[in-house]
């Protein structure tokens, strides 16, 4: 689709300098209601297949290129979807300083940018610190539901689980595949689909907040 087609749809738009430090995300919608957060949306299709199929749960995806957060929110706007909104802003500094403790309910981060360059390994996504973060936003029982398509990715994953685990804050679960997922897949986003055909293999896990 055409960038020149894409439309802005207002009350699926949120803005990282609107919001204050520990901000209650709950409150951000017309509702009160649980909240789930994908990082990394890319064009939107997991976030607005769940808000689809679950229209008792509220969602927001971070996405930091423009022209896919552009696309998610257009693609929202066309569904008129009430229970979705998209950001564009750094999902790390956004959890970090932005989200209250204990009001999210799940984490969903599917295909994250591997930086599969060793030199470049610091700047992943899912490491010790970004996991921590994550977990004191997360209600008790919370889940962080992740998968990738690179090998050396999962690796640090597992290690990153295992020593979450070994501190006592998380347990290790069963990956909790999404609706939007068909046979075969784990997310059912379009960066899985393209991996797919290409005939990479994918990993997936779960880890739950302990508490």
């Amino acid at each position: 689709m055409p960038a020149s087609k894409l439309k802005e749809y207002p009350q699926h738009m949120l803005f990282d300098g609107k919001i204050k430090p520990g901000s209650d995300l709950r409150l951000l919608f017309e509702r009160k209601a649980p909240i789930q957060m994908e990082i990394g949306s890319g064009k939107g299709t997991f976030l607005v297949s769940q808000a689809k199929a679950f229209p008792d749960i509220n969602f927001i995806g971070i996405e930091w290129a423009s022209k896919f957060y552009r696309h998610a929110v257009d693609r929202m706007g066309r569904w008129g979807l009430k229970n979705v909104k998209m950001m564009r802003t750094d999902a790390a500094v956004f959890i970090s300083e932005k989200i209250a403790d204990e009001c999210i309910d799940m984490y969903h981060i599917y295909f994250p940018d591997p930086w599969p360059k060793k030199r470049h390994h610091k700047r992943r996504f899912f490491s010790v610190s970004n996991a921590l973060q994550m977990l004191r936003t997360l209600v008790p029982g919370g889940i962080i539901n992740i998968a990738t398509d690179h090998d050396g990715y999962f690796e640090q994953i597992q290690e990153v689980c295992t020593t979450l685990k070994a501190q006592g804050k998380i347990e290790i679960i069963e990956y909790i595949r999404p609706t939007g997922a068909k046979e075969g897949e784990y997310a059912g986003t379009n960066f899985e689909r393209k991996y797919i055909k290409e005939g990479r293999s994918i990993n997936a896990a779960a880890i739950q907040k302990i508490g």
